[in-house]
């Protein structure tokens, strides 16, 4: 069961790398990047926990975060 919730989360976040990504130019500035990140947490850690770093990676990036290297914990 939680194999398939994880998968439900991941879904959008492949679907958006496949196709979407693809259509504007490479401009994340965090190492991974959060579409990598999102699924390294997930597969890591599973859905509550990975949807809760992702969220948390998201929110980090705005003009006032440096961006750089940022590795699941």
């Amino acid at each position: 069961m939680i194999k398939l919730i994880t998968l439900a989360f991941k879904l959008p976040v492949m679907f958006y790398r496949r196709f979407i990504s693809p259509l504007f130019p490479p401009t994340c500035r965090f190492e991974p990047t959060c579409s990598a990140y999102a699924l390294q947490a997930l597969d890591r850690y599973g859905p509550l926990k990975g949807l809760f770093l992702t969220m948390k990676r998201i929110f980090k990036c705005n003009p006032f975060h440096p961006g750089g290297f940022d590795p699941l914990p």
